[in-house]
């Protein structure tokens, strides 16, 4: 940690022990957790609003989102902050709309959802799909990205790369084998911590720029010379590529494809992410339904704040870098000299002063081991509840299921640091970030549809389940890799565009629709051929939907600031 001086160590020193021992405290104050599964694996009755809420977007936010997203608000700008603020509505959806179906119907796990409502083959399916998902895709790139982004901040070397990946899962460990309860409660320090420490980078970013232009330290000035320098980085909405387009603008329609991704391709993404994701859902699962809905609104509230401090620094560096400074930061680890755009984020922490790089590092760190926590402890919940459970050990009891819990979190983490060793699913070459949309993306349109016809339409059947899953994934596949090749890049469904290496390419979002689109036309015509109301349809009455008072105004006032904010940078 050469990079790193006494007042930088001091505070990461200080943060671990903080929330090391706040963990370690709400442990003892409630042992219940080390015999009842309901409180390991879903804190039942003892999360607050504010708790629910903080610990969605500390598992949310990860080395993914910060390295990612300011790469991509280096390349691309404020659009890149649909996928925050479309989350946030997404959040309001899911409040009102799915929690209750999942509460009144005592769902604590997903692959339980599939069962009551289907059966169980969709549930053992998509149970064992889940895990290999979250093992092998989510858990091990979250620790890869994590460990990269450290090291490039401190330093380090190979051998230190080794360190750190060792030392981020001992500590998600020993968060997470406390339950739900303590991941819940520290994840209120983790985003604290965060935010402080990601307004920090913002703050210096914006004082850069205008110290950059002559206009002192200043961040109003900052962002003001941001919006003048760099107004095509200030657009949420890309208009259709045409035959005098550029190629970044290709690049960018392709990464955000104007107003049709708002048609379908970015809802299904957030919905499935945080209406469908044990992951996610999780958190809220063990509270009353007007606890949890105040949690993911809150969370929705957080949600809008992220832009600031994940995607600003990336403008920042395209400005500083277009006229001069990070010349060479933005082209470290590259063979040829060109600009890598992921490494925007740490390109600007390197010029924090001592302290602070001790508070970027604790917020980049609390932000990892958040997710890793939070993604060991749903491997765990769905192993235990939904497999372990039901195929393996029926009459296991109470204390037995929450230690085979602690035995999966460790062999998942184990798992996560075979693979992350020397990377040996190539996420450094492909790009975290796009590794993980990559293999979580071609299910999700399947796996959504599933989920949203299931829980409102009656009529869907258990054979419609594993046909939509299978469609989904297969036209996602079709359409995102082969459909350009096979049709050609023009056709009443789309238009494909050639991306940097010259091939054809449909939008992402675009493709999701699409297969969305066909997958919930084959669920219905399928379901048109069974019985009017499936006998293992749910319950719904339209009471389960009303909202308090309280609940309304923070919808209302989430869905106000959305609307000035598109209205300022449309």
């Amino acid at each position: 940690m050469e990079k790193l001086f006494f007042e930088d160590k001091l505070i990461f020193i200080i943060y671990f022990l903080i929330v090391a021992g706040y963990g370690y405290y709400i442990y003892r104050k409630k042992k219940k957790a080390v015999t009842d599964t309901h409180d390991f694996f879903l804190a039942e009755g003892s999360l607050t609003w504010w708790a629910i809420g903080a610990s969605l977007i500390a598992s949310n936010i990860s080395a993914e989102q910060f390295i990612g997203m300011s790469g991509n608000g280096y390349s691309i700008g404020i659009a890149v902050a649909a996928y925050e603020w479309i989350a946030a509505v997404a959040l309001i959806i899911v409040a009102v709309w799915f929690i209750p179906v999942y509460l009144k119907n005592k769902i604590f796990t997903m692959p339980q959802f599939l069962e009551n409502r289907y059966n169980k083959t969709v549930s053992l399916i998509m149970a064992i799909f889940w895990l290999f998902l979250y093992i092998f895709v989510n858990l091990t790139s979250i620790l890869y990205l994590g460990a990269v982004a450290i090291n490039n901040l401190v330093g380090g070397s190979p051998d230190q790369f080794h360190m750190i990946v060792i030392a981020l899962s001992i500590f998600a460990i020993l968060i997470t084998l406390g339950g739900m309860k303590v991941i819940g409660f520290t994840d209120v320090i983790q985003v604290t911590v965060l935010i402080i420490g990601g307004l920090a980078t913002t703050y210096i970013a914006l004082t850069l720029v205008s110290e950059k232009f002559g206009l002192g330290k200043d961040i109003v000035a900052g962002f003001n010379k941001l919006l003048e320098d760099a107004p095509d980085h200030f657009h949420m909405i890309f208009k259709k590529p045409d035959a005098n387009s550029t190629q970044q603008e290709i690049n960018n329609y392709l990464t955000i494809p104007g107003l049709l991704s708002y048609v379908a391709g970015i809802w299904i993404v957030n919905l499935n992410y945080w209406g469908c994701n044990q992951y996610i859902t999780q958190r809220a699962l063990g509270a009353d339904l007007n606890t949890a809905r105040k949690g993911i609104l809150f969370a929705g509230f957080i949600k809008l704040l992220m832009p600031v401090i994940v995607m600003l620094p990336g403008i920042a560096a395209y400005v500083l870098y277009k006229n001069g400074s990070l010349q060479q930061e933005m082209i470290t680890g590259s063979k040829d000299g060109a600009v890598i755009a992921d490494n925007a984020y740490s390109a600007i922490l390197g010029y924090l002063p001592h302290g602070l790089i001790g508070l970027s590092l604790a917020a980049l760190t609390a932000a990892i081991v958040a997710s890793l926590a939070g993604k060991a402890n749903s491997i765990s919940t769905i192993y235990t509840l939904d497999i372990y459970k039901k195929y393996i050990n029926k009459e296991a009891s109470e204390k037995k299921m929450v230690w085979t819990g602690r035995i999966t979190i460790l062999a998942a983490m184990v798992i996560s640091i075979i693979f992350t060793w020397d990377d040996i699913l190539g996420i450094g070459g492909e790009g975290g970030f796009t590794f993980i949309q990559k293999y979580t993306g071609f299910i999700s349109p399947g796996v959504f549809a599933m989920f949203i016809l299931g829980m409102f339409w009656k009529r869907t059947t258990g054979a419609a389940a594993v046909a939509g899953v299978l469609t989904g994934f297969i036209l996602s596949v079709v359409f995102n890799v082969f459909a350009p090749s096979w049709f050609g890049p023009e056709t009443i469904l789309y238009t494909a565009y050639k991306n940097n290496a010259g091939v054809y390419e449909i939008p992402f979002h675009i493709c999701m629709g699409l297969a969305f689109g066909f997958t919930m036309l084959v669920m219905i015509v399928m379901s048109i051929a069974g019985p009017k109301i499936n006998p293992k349809s749910f319950e719904i009455d339209k009471g389960m939907f009303k909202v308090s008072p309280g609940t309304l105004a923070m919808i209302v006032i989430t869905l106000l600031i959305i609307s000035m904010l598109y209205v300022r940078f449309w």
